[in-house]
């Protein structure tokens, strides 16, 4: 079985380099060969440049493709593996279009995962777990009420005015900022049409408790199900969010301002003059830090009383490894790769796992690249 791993961009190579290191067959494609060569050419034997068609003549059943390309890529490559009966690894949400690829998938005996990288990724791990040990604890009682949030950022180790620093092309951050949002709020959807309509701030359960503005994203509503909220259940709060420096609202206000008089062609060639001042302004350093902020954290209350709390926390930042945010994404990517050869993971198109094997196995190896990850008992 053949892996073949699309794409080596900077949120690539940890997880590609894992996987070569471990004796794995790989094949590395990526448009520009060269720069593929650049990254992993001293330990890759086998580089292509990528087109589908390359890809699909010599994709044979069994094999896995790893799609780290821009995502409209991801619905091609998944068709391409059902035809062909192989797999299929992505660390993107799960678009409509991939969704409608369930049926197709199992019946080929093909698996399509997606949301394994940081966040969605090892967000719903930590979901998954927290929900399962809530439901084993003597505090369980369907009546209890349920307050459940998960934010994640990836922010500069060393603050900078701005209060944020660039890996790559701003233009995506920028057009996440013109989109709404929903989740629940004091027991009733929350809808907001942009970011700065919600901030709010959070005190992340660090070694050293540190204060962050978060706001919710995209929509959290449905991943109640998959995290497999009970039906019966109250539920008071449930966000998935994005996380920011303390004063990042007030450095991004004019930011927020001219976002809001965008729209059109005009407005999409004003984001791209943006994106490239900001890349100018405020990209990362050779060798300077990230650092990435997750807390997951789930509450249960029984008239009006806290019965059971506990949030994940984790805080990693760049190191001699490389970036935290390329190790938080890829690693996991990596680790599903496995398991789709493993066969741990059924046909069909999923999410991260929620099988206890396997998320308590992947949280164990994600302890190994954040510098903190603890598990906090808020009632301890």
């Amino acid at each position: 079985m053949t892996i073949h791993w699309c794409g080596t961009g900077l949120s690539a190579i940890p997880g590609l380099r894992r996987l070569i290191d471990s004796g794995h067959d790989v094949t590395v494609w990526n448009r520009t060969v060269a720069k593929a060569k650049e990254t992993v050419g001293d330990i890759a034997k086998d580089i292509r440049a990528f087109d589908i068609e390359s890809l699909g003549a010599v994709l044979a059943k069994d094999d896995v493709v790893i799609s780290m390309l821009p995502g409209d890529w991801h619905v091609p490559l998944a068709e391409l593996c059902i035809s062909k009966g192989a797999n299929f690894v992505s660390s993107s949400y799960i678009a409509p279009e991939m969704k409608a690829l369930d049926d197709a998938a199992r019946e080929a005996g093909v698996t399509c995962v997606n949301e394994v990288g940081l966040d969605p990724g090892i967000d719903h791990l930590m979901a998954h777990a927290l929900i399962a040990d809530y439901k084993a604890s003597p505090a369980y009682d369907v009546s209890n009420t349920i307050s459940f949030i998960s934010y994640c950022g990836g922010v500069p180790k060393h603050p900078n005015p701005f209060r944020y620093k660039f890996s790559w092309s701003p233009l995506g951050v920028l057009k996440a900022l013109r989109s709404p949002s929903r989740s629940i709020r004091d027991h009733a959807p929350l809808d907001v049409a942009r970011p700065w309509d919600a901030i709010s701030s959070y005190v992340a359960p660090l070694p050293a408790p540190e204060s962050f503005e978060v706001y919710p994203n995209r929509d959290s509503i449905p991943f109640m199900e998959d995290y497999k909220f009970d039906p019966d259940w109250t539920v008071k709060e449930f966000v998935r969010g994005t996380l920011r420096l303390n004063g990042w609202a007030e450095a991004w206000g004019s930011v927020f301002e001219e976002i809001e008089t965008l729209s059109g062609p005009e407005g999409d060639a004003r984001l791209k003059e943006m994106s490239d001042q900001f890349w100018a302004e405020n990209a990362y350093d050779e060798g300077e830090p990230d650092r990435v902020i997750l807390c997951v954290g789930l509450k249960a209350e029984k008239d009006g009383q806290e019965v059971w709390h506990k949030t994940y926390a984790m805080d990693a930042w760049g190191d001699d490894r490389g970036t935290a945010m390329a190790r938080l994404v890829s690693i996991p990517v990596s680790l599903a790769v496995e398991a789709v050869l493993n066969r741990q993971i059924p046909a069909g198109v999923h999410a991260a796992p929620s099988d206890p094997a396997l998320f308590t196995t992947w949280l164990a190896e994600i302890d190994k690249l954040a510098q903190h990850l603890q598990v906090v008992d808020h009632l301890s």
